[in-house]
């Protein structure tokens, strides 16, 4: 879980006075840029990579660095919002807090935008169809929020039977500054974690990447590893989709918003397609029980 300190709390404490109050915000603090080495707990991100794709807002990319070749699927945005990108709802949202509604996610200028409100009022989307093991990388920019509302890319289990399914939180931002990202591997019928953070200003322009095979998974954010593991028996059993979501926690000062440029995905040789998906353009839902009819299903 994300780490806290006085300077930190102090100027988070700021934030949430400024955003309640209507005021400024004050300057996020500079982040260390330091090269580092893999670990399973928290790093220091370290300089840039080498150029993503052309006209990318993230021009630092894993994929680019260590050659990843052109994608198996990928998204821009320049169309609108694409066919198998699903929105959630309208439902509950986390844990039953605020509603998710396909009204928060809006696409301009190539861009895909989810919305939170003080109310609890946001939105999410999967990325049908899923896979067991491969690649994937996303450009995102989170913008600053008054706490409660957490901005969070993850890979969920296609046939929704969390928590034995898995999951994979890549790029998971509960800090009202985004200056503090968590990656958590959940596993296991209770629920077990594997955790671990990095300091980077996800305010701007970010490349987060996970790399899932038989052997590691290893997350990257602009090119540079910073957690990984080679602990296989926590690793999720079966296909995987990638999500985009803005969760309500049940308490927010004010709104925010999170953006995301492009997502990649690639298919390695060991790569398992997923045989449940959504049809074009269908609902998605984060509440299987309550909403069946929206959950991935053998398509003839």
């Amino acid at each position: 879980m994300p780490r806290s300190g006085s300077s930190r709390s102090a100027v988070a404490a700021c934030v949430l006075l400024a955003v309640a109050a209507g005021c400024s915000a004050p300057s996020p603090p500079a982040t260390s840029v330091a090269p580092g080495a893999p670990t399973a707990g928290s790093a220091a991100v370290g300089s840039a990579g080498p150029a993503g794709p052309a006209g990318s807002e993230c021009p630092d990319t894993a994929s680019a660095r260590y050659g990843w070749g052109a994608p198996t699927r990928q998204s821009d945005f320049q169309d609108g919002l694409p066919a198998d990108w699903h929105p959630y709802g309208p439902e509950p949202g986390h844990e039953r807090n605020g509603e998710r509604t396909p009204e928060a996610i809006t696409v301009a200028d190539g861009v895909a935008t989810i919305t939170g409100t003080a109310d609890g009022t946001t939105g999410a989307m999967s990325w049908h169809p899923g896979q067991k093991y491969g690649r994937w990388e996303t450009c995102v920019k989170s913008d600053m929020g008054g706490g409660g509302l957490n901005a969070v890319i993850l890979l969920w289990p296609v046939a929704e039977d969390w928590p034995e399914g898995g999951e994979i939180d890549w790029m998971e931002i509960t800090d009202p500054l985004r200056q503090e990202t968590g990656f958590h591997l959940h596993y296991g019928a209770d629920n077990s974690q594997d955790a671990g953070s990095v300091d980077h200003d996800a305010t701007q322009w970010t490349a987060w990447a996970l790399e899932w095979t038989p052997e590691r998974m290893t997350a990257y954010v602009d090119g540079r590893e910073w957690w990984s593991s080679t602990d296989t028996s926590h690793f999720p059993p079966r296909p995987m989709v990638m999500t985009m979501q803005l969760d309500y926690f049940g308490f927010a000062v004010g709104g925010t918003a999170m953006h995301m440029d492009w997502a990649r995905q690639w298919a390695l040789p060991e790569s398992e397609p997923a045989t449940l998906s959504l049809a074009p353009g269908d609902p998605a839902t984060g509440q299987p029980g309550l909403f069946p009819d929206r959950t991935p299903r053998a398509l003839g």
